[in-house]
């Protein structure tokens, strides 16, 4: 008997027999993807994603390869179709099914993949097929895409504290893989037997060390020590439609939450990105409000907006300080969908701020690990990071910065339109959060964490990593296209 038998297969002789089984398939298929519509979206489920996959893996490997391909398929479709509802924010219908269906193909050529290397080979070693295909995947999607591996799998463990630790040794690829590597061993234990139990005892003990490593780096650690800061965020935009009594009104109130949360101590207050965007004789108006606004206050001011003149449009972030001096100007490096078309910075600010060493970045610039590792290389101990998020990814743009700062061992400040307002450490732990809201708007005051940046091994481990799972993905593919016996 072959050591994973297959599931009964649709019946040739009696077509209601033939119909029952198809269903019944259609059904453990649909049952296998439910999990992954809690795990797959912009706010998953982070305990789920540690065994969502395993349906999936484990239907895989019990059914031929014609069955465990569609069923594949239609798992993953069901549990990506969890992002359907956000992609319409950003893109047309043609475009979100293309990006659903290649996500969709990914799933089958990994979970075919890592089938045909499992059922070749037959040895606990092969545990390894499907994580390594996956951190390949992610490594390439990084590098390559403009939206580089937005929503990958590994963010889900954002507020798994002790887990997010493997964050700061070895990145989101080191984290992504201790993730993928736990479901396919429980696949390969209950599907195939005793033959991967050492391979699963093995997944156990590197999970247990992980988790017991990262609570250990964890405690004791300073929660916050820092001035405080103030952060805000009012959804309302300033376009070009927007009535001047109206923008002006917006405006006065931002100035209102800085004078305010000065008068409660604050020696710092970040407001979100691209409040307006506006023309040059605007945007010169705005600088002059906020540098007297920052003297008057003797407060650190951080405001972002766009400015659009003959050149093109760019997407600013300006830091004020309390002397009065001309601002410190960042142009966003990473742009979103639906601002492809302003111009992209390339430049790096760090900034005394506060008695601190503080990075600017704006909203996507922090969903890419490149970007966070350069400003950790330039010694940053916090980052300020105005954002403007789209509601739907509230959670993920924020834990995605929120990880940079794990991986690079600083504090982040985000304050984001249509989001959170989030005070994260080095470590990654949410100090103080709040949602944003609409005219007046919200505010946050909390202490700055720690200043001390504190050491990590993951600017260069994580893409070190990252690469090699690139090389041992391309080696995975080529070595289970050897014939696989039919089970």
């Amino acid at each position: 008997m072959s050591m994973f038998p297959s599931m009964i297969a649709p019946a040739t002789s009696a077509g209601g027999t033939a119909l029952r089984q198809r269903l019944l398939q259609i059904a453990a298929a649909l049952a296998a993807g439910l999990p992954l519509y809690w795990v797959l979206g912009p706010q998953p489920l982070g305990w789920l994603a540690w065994c969502a996959p395993l349906p999936v893996l484990w239907l895989a490997l019990r059914s031929s390869r014609r069955d465990a391909a569609w069923m594949t398929f239609l798992a993953a479709v069901l549990g990506l179709s969890s992002n359907f509802a956000y992609f319409r924010l950003l893109m047309p219908l043609a475009s979100v099914l293309a990006v659903l269906l290649v996500k969709a193909l990914l799933w089958l050529l990994v979970v075919l993949a890592t089938r045909r290397l499992v059922l070749r080979y037959r040895s606990g070693w092969t545990v390894l097929a499907y994580p390594v295909l996956w951190v390949a995947i992610d490594t390439l999607m990084a590098a390559l895409l403009p939206d580089g591996n937005w929503g990958s799998l590994a963010y889900s463990q954002a507020d798994n504290v002790a887990a997010l630790q493997v964050a700061a040794l070895a990145g989101v690829p080191g984290l992504l893989f201790l993730l993928c590597l736990v479901p396919c061993a429980l696949a390969l234990l209950l599907a195939g037997g005793r033959t991967y139990a050492p391979a699963a005892g093995a997944t156990v003990l590197l999970l247990a060390a992980a988790f017991a490593g990262g609570a250990w780096r964890v405690q004791g650690a300073v929660a916050s020590s820092g001035p405080l800061a103030g952060l805000v965020a009012i959804d309302d935009f300033i376009g070009p439609a927007t009535p001047p009594a109206r923008a002006q009104a917006i405006w006065d109130q931002y100035a209102r939450h800085v004078e305010e949360l000065a008068g409660q101590g604050a020696s710092l207050v970040l407001l979100p990105e691209k409040i307006a965007v506006l023309a040059p004789a605007q945007a010169e108006a705005v600088r002059q409000r906020f540098q007297a606004l920052a003297r008057s206050t003797g407060v650190w001011i951080t405001v972002g907006l766009g400015v659009q003149d003959a050149a093109g449009r760019r997407n600013l972030a300006w830091l004020f300080a309390p002397d009065g001096a001309a601002p410190v100007s960042y142009q966003k490096h990473h742009l979103a969908p639906p601002e492809r078309e302003f111009l992209a910075g390339s430049a790096y600010a760090v900034q005394p701020v506060a008695g601190l060493a503080m990075g600017l970045a704006i909203c996507k610039d922090m969903h890419f690990a490149s970007l966070g590792q350069t400003y950790g290389a330039a010694g940053a101990q916090t980052m300020l990071v105005p954002a403007w998020d789209f509601q739907f990814d509230a959670w993920m743009g924020a834990r995605m910065t929120v990880v940079r700062g794990v991986e690079n061992g600083y504090a982040v400040l985000r304050a984001a339109r249509e989001g959170v307002l989030t005070v994260s450490d080095a470590y990654g732990r949410v100090l103080a959060e709040r949602a944003s809201s609409a005219m007046p708007g919200s505010t946050l005051l909390a202490p700055l964490p720690a200043g001390a940046s504190v050491a990590t091994w993951a600017g260069w481990l994580g893409p070190l990593f990252g690469w090699l799972c690139v090389a041992l993905g391309v080696i995975v593919l080529c070595l289970g296209r050897r014939a696989v016996p039919a089970p």
